[in-house]
Order: structure tokens, then sequence, then C-alpha cells
């Protein structure tokens, strides 16, 4: 069976949209279509379901994709072995980033890769943690930044600990005051980022048995800075963030600290391309914090 077909499956359950997977490849969506119903024939069960709304895998082709993805994994595992044998880095690396890594990290990293490494494709997939994980798992990225991760299935690497501020508008009381002592936030109006998994924020609410008047749970940073500037509420947000907060808007220390930990998790058995992007991040953020 042909790994051409294994990657336009792939592609297709990414994009769930034969047209769409077909322009990804730069191929036909008849081409892409053929090979789908080539691997149906030969497995002698359906791997997608075809519906107006678009296409989704059957059970049996999620189960399926997954197998495919570790033969897909071996095929450039090899590929990347062969190059390093060669003294030369080739390879292609797929990265799960939430989005104040993709703005404030990514830029000047994959410059860097594109320069030292041009042999090297990084491919970006933005998502919350609980989705990186699940894309960790499923074989979808080789390697996704996490909050902190005690699981024995990844290899966790911490690169930074970011520190929780909490944001307020110049029309709060709280707006002078030098550090916020977290119990003040009590029933008062708050905005809460509504991100699926592990949320660093209601760990250091439920830690000190907080209860701010939740008003609303918005999944984009933006959002919620900007019901804030609005006289809405305030929150609690990463420094990462928030770089060009409005003039309205100040960002105050906790006294009780608090932070999140971000860190790099990859497979135990990373590839050499893999190992590559996370030697090179390491070495550009010590970089950074020596400035």
């Amino acid at each position: 069976m042909s790994l051409v077909k294994y990657e336009i499956l792939n592609k297709v359950a990414e994009v769930a949209s034969f047209t769409r997977a077909a322009e990804a490849l730069g191929l036909t969506q008849s081409a892409v279509s053929h090979a789908v119903s080539s691997l149906e024939k030969e497995f002698g069960f359906a791997l997608i379901h075809r519906s107006r709304a678009g296409v989704t895998l059957t059970s049996e082709g999620d189960t399926m994709l997954r197998a495919m993805r570790h033969v897909l994994d071996a095929e450039e595992l090899l590929q990347q072995e062969a190059a390093h044998i060669l003294g030369v880095t080739r390879g292609k690396v797929r990265i799960g980033v939430i989005s104040s890594i993709s703005s404030n990290w990514m830029p000047e990293i994959v410059r860097i890769m594109d320069n030292q490494f041009p042999g090297i494709q990084v491919e970006l997939r933005e998502g919350d943690y609980y989705e990186i994980e699940q894309w960790l798992l499923s074989g979808e990225v080789d390697a996704g930044f996490l909050n902190g991760q005690n699981s024995g299935q990844f290899q966790f690497t911490e690169l930074q600990q970011d520190p929780l501020l909490c944001i307020v508008s110049d029309k709060s009381p709280l707006y002078d005051k030098a550090e916020i002592d977290i119990v003040e936030l009590e029933d008062m109006p708050f905005i809460l980022n509504s991100h699926k998994g592990t949320n660093d924020v209601n760990v250091i609410l439920e830690q000190y048995h907080v209860k701010p008047n939740i008003r609303f749970e918005l999944s984009e940073d933006v959002g919620i800075i900007s019901m804030i500037s609005h006289q809405l509420g305030i929150s609690i947000l990463p420094k990462l963030v928030i770089n060009n907060l409005p003039l309205t808007l100040k960002a105050i220390p906790l006294k009780q600290g608090g932070y999140r930990t971000i860190g790099i998790a990859m497979k135990h058995q990373a590839s050499p391309v893999t190992k590559k992007f996370a030697e090179i991040l390491s070495s550009w953020l010590k970089e950074q914090n020596m400035k």
C-alpha cells in the first residue's frame, strides 16, 4: 500500500475536506478522492463519512489513520536518520503552539531555522493546551507547547515561567495599586479565559479559595482585553499575551505571585529534526533571558 495514500487520508482528516486537502497537497480533487476510495477498497470498509457538511472519519477510519500515522512517522524518521548519517539536517517538524507563543517566539525561531537549517520544514498548528496534548497523542504533531506535563507518555522540558498578572481598567478601584492581593478579587466582575485543559487562572483562584463573579468566559485574549477596556470586568492573564495593552489598561502583579510553566513536550523517541528544533528554541530563550 502506498505511503502517498496514507498522506492523502491524513490531510483529508486534518482539513475535513477533499478540496482543501487537494490544494494543500498540490493534487486534483479527483486524485484525492480516488486515493481514499482505493484505500477503502483495499481495506474492505469505509474510512470517510461523506455528507453535505463535509467529510469526517468513520470510527474504523479513525482507528486506521492512527496506525497510518505511525507508519508515516517511521518513514519520516527513517529519512531524517539517513540525512543525519550523511551530515545533512533535513526533514519536517510539526509543532503545536498556543497563540502567545506563535506571536512572541515563533517568528524569530522560524527565521533562525530557515537561515541555519533550510532543509528543515517547520509546520505550526495553533490550539489550546488540551488540543495540543491530543495532537501529540494522536501523532498529528511532533512536539507541542504545554503548561506542565506529568504524563510519562511525553518528554517534557520546562522552558519558562510566565508571570500571571491582573489586568484592570483605569476606572477600576484596583488601578492605582502596586500589587493586588488575590483575595480582593472575591465577587468582582471577572472575564475568564475558557480554554480547555489545565487552566492556570482557575488553579490559582482555587488555590486561594477565591470566587470572582465570572461574567464572561472567552477563548481569545483579545476579546478579554476588549471587555476590560469597556469596564465590564477584570481578568488575570499571562505576561506573554499582554505586550501591547491599551493605554487605559494596566497589568498589576499579584501579591501571591503566580505563573504558568511553559514547556515543550515531545515523544521519548523524538526525531533528529524535532530535537534540533527544541535545541534551537532552548538556546534562543537562554539568550533572551541573558539580555
